[in-house]
């Protein structure tokens, strides 16, 4: 049991930093596409802030939600451990298999479809939570089309602001009081709650720092940013403000790297949870998240993101649609946005289909022919197949098993 356990938690690194190579596309492509950064610099500014995720979500939702695909009053010890390492060897399969043929397919699809498929094989359809499948799988669709319209109302607003005229600046500053009032009504703002969870004396950084908190102050601050730097767009001559651009984009790459590990870390952490339970249930439980974990998990992301995904990163940056600075902010940011409220309703969803609806938005405020629908619509198909192809293969891959088990 021991030797087997240390073996699927080292396919649950392996996977994790597989998908940090698989998914560096998603956070870096367009800063690339738009010369912003070279590729290696892209890829280590990535990987830093894949990894201060670590500091900023602390609640773990994603993983809760994550470990309990399989029920484990179904499928429990030995079996289930089967379960997570069949569904694990086909989630890494799946992943390899499209970043070979630069298809930005999920991760995070990939890994439920196989824990579930497994889970299946197993004990039958009971045996898999379909709150769980059932939320992530409308995430297939929901993600990139909230992704999409976010990017496509804040390129629109940026647009605006170019206008010399006094309407698009109270536009913005009802953006800032908008995003103040979303603000103090997101925070935690109870003392005695306050002093239980965090360590600092003062109420000020007890506030600033309890790990719910910081987060929304730190997508309040960037969008405070982009609504103050709209205030004075309209004063800048084109090239000046692409200069300005470029730089927001590091601002908006780096939010977005933050809401990328933060999501899909936390998947695998629930994996090698459900397999530490399944080890020994009296020992370890979903309400206590083992220190070592959450460390280990951003850790092997991190990496992953450092190693590029150059095949991914082609068709994330320049095969959908043309990506200029302007448009790599406004994608940059709807896609942090969408990943740091759907962590904070723990729902998996994937980074890759969220800054593909983002790109596919800024794009749509071209022209709808600036976005290139047939690169779309077989992006669509490998969305749609990943799941059931990762529940099939992990299927397979259990029954082959249990033949040496």
């Amino acid at each position: 049991m021991t030797t087997f356990l240390i073996v699927i938690i080292a396919l649950a690194l392996i996977f994790d930093y597989i998908n940090g190579f698989h998914d560096a596309a998603n956070s870096i492509a367009t800063v690339v596409s738009t010369k912003v950064l070279t590729p290696f610099q892209a890829v280590l500014w990535a990987a830093i802030f894949n990894f201060a995720a670590f500091f900023i979500f602390k609640d773990h939702g994603v993983a809760d939600t994550v470990a309990k695909t399989v029920k484990q009053e179904v499928v429990s010890g030995n079996e289930a451990m089967i379960v997570i390492f069949a569904g694990l060897i086909a989630a890494i399969a799946w992943n390899l298999l499209t970043w070979w043929f630069g298809i930005p397919s999920s991760s995070s699809h990939t890994l439920i479809g196989g824990f579930a498929g497994a889970g299946i094989a197993s004990g039958g359809f009971g045996a898999v939570n379909n709150d769980v499948i059932i939320r992530t799988a409308s995430f297939i669709i929901l993600a990139p089309l909230i992704g999409m319209f976010i990017a496509f109302i804040i390129s629109l607003w940026f647009l605006y602001s170019f206008r010399k005229d006094i309407l698009p600046k109270l536009i913005s500053i009802a953006v800032l009081i908008l995003v103040g009032w979303f603000l103090y009504s997101s925070l935690e703002l109870d003392r005695e709650v306050l002093a239980a969870k965090t360590h600092y004396d003062s109420y000020f950084w007890q506030v600033f720092f309890y790990s719910k908190n910081f987060k929304w102050i730190l997508l309040s601050l960037i969008l405070v940013v982009l609504g103050v730097f709209t205030l004075w767009l309209n004063s800048l001559n084109a090239q000046k403000s692409n200069v300005w651009f470029k730089r927001l984009q590091l601002v908006s790459s780096a939010a977005f790297s933050i809401g990328h590990g933060g999501n899909d870390a936390q998947k695998v952490m629930g994996i090698i949870m459900a397999a530490l339970i399944a080890s020994d249930p009296t020992k370890y439980s979903l309400d206590k998240m083992e220190y070592w974990v959450p460390l280990a998990c951003y850790g092997a992301i991190a990496l992953g993101t450092m190693s590029g995904g150059w095949k991914i990163i082609k068709t994330m940056g320049t095969r959908i649609t043309k990506v200029t600075p302007f448009e790599g902010v406004a994608a940059e940011t709807a896609g942090a946005i969408t990943l740091f409220v759907s962590e904070a309703l723990k729902i998996p969803v994937s980074t890759t289909h969220t800054i593909t609806g983002a790109i596919i938005g800024v794009g749509a405020t071209k022209r709808l022919s600036a976005v290139r629908w047939g690169v779309t619509i077989n992006l669509l198909w490998a969305w749609i197949l990943t799941i059931p192809v990762s529940a099939l293969l992990a299927m397979g891959i259990y029954f082959v098993v249990k033949l040496f088990i």
